[in-house]
């Protein structure tokens, strides 16, 4: 690979009932996965100048992250979300009018990235929409879209104009149906197989909870994951972002799409046995990496 991702939008804490913090914010976990697995992903977003800010900079530091595209706000708070939890199924409580809503246009470094990765909580505000706007016209690069509707934040017109410039999307069942005609009678594969062709896509992945997840290419073919059952799940909080990051390992890395499913729904499986939506022993992600080398593509 000769170049390397740019993951763009939020960072911030998950305040679990217990009164752990963790890191989180699907674009930093997605970023966080891809150097745990050997790349060295561009990470750009805001924080405050506060405690949990350089609590993040430090984290970045010490797992070997760059640090050239977090910026620093005076101004606005590090990013926090309150998490509960529902038989395991993570409900979240987003603060508004955070450092990564505030995301600068004019401090971002210059870079020339294998593909743009971002979500779509942190468009809430318009002032960071507008620099991901300015960012993906000026870097004409593909875009690789991870669906995440988080009420209040967000409206179908926005996720479907972002939508529209991607080359891959990855989004779960329930977001899927929200995104497309209210008045389908379609099954699951039929109201995918209608989006991916609606909207252009190169590929559409499609997340099912405890089911696995299916993908469609633009040659309409289809694939299918299940996952091995688990005995332990500590919390799912993350595992999406994780089977992300590992789709965009595979990508850049020209996997067949068959595989890159496995692996991501295999590394999935992991996060879920741990609270929170970050590892930091670089043993697991050493330890996939060998297997998937290992392994016939």
């Amino acid at each position: 690979m000769t170049a390397e991702p740019l993951v763009f939008g939020e960072v911030l804490f998950d305040c679990f009932p217990d009164g752990t913090e963790k890191l989180g914010g699907a674009p930093f976990n997605v970023a966080w996965h891809l150097q745990g697995f050997g790349l060295q992903p561009l990470f750009v977003s805001r924080v405050g100048n506060d405690v949990r800010g350089k609590k993040i900079r430090s984290a970045m530091e010490n797992w070997g992250m760059s640090l050239s595209g977090l910026q620093l706000d005076d101004r606005h708070e590090t990013g926090a979300v309150s998490v509960t939890l529902v038989d395991g199924e993570p409900a979240f409580d987003i603060v508004d009018d955070r450092a990564y809503d505030h995301i600068d246009s004019e401090v971002l470094p210059v870079t020339r990235p294998a593909l743009i990765y971002h979500g779509t909580l942190a468009l809430r505000n318009q002032t960071t929409a507008t620099t991901l706007q300015s960012l993906t016209a000026e870097l004409d690069a593909p875009v690789f879209v991870d669906v995440n509707l988080r009420a209040p934040w967000w409206s179908a017109e926005v996720v479907t104009r972002l939508i529209g410039n991607a080359r891959w999307v990855k989004l779960n069942e329930l977001e899927l149906k929200k995104l497309s005609p209210v008045d389908t009678e379609h099954d699951t594969l039929q109201t995918a197989r209608a989006f991916l062709e609606k909207h252009r896509l190169r590929l559409l992945i499609v997340t099912l909870g405890e089911a696995g997840a299916l993908a469609i290419d633009s040659n309409g073919d289809t694939h299918f994951v299940q996952p091995k059952k688990l005995s332990t799940v500590i919390d799912t909080v993350g595992a999406g972002d994780a089977f992300s990051s590992v789709i965009i390992l595979g990508l850049l890395s020209h996997w067949p799409i068959q595989p890159m499913l496995e692996r991501a729904q295999q590394f999935a499986s992991v996060i879920v046995g741990v609270q929170g939506a970050i590892v930091e022993d670089k043993a697991i992600y050493s330890e996939l990496i060998s297997k998937w080398n290992g392994e016939i593509q």
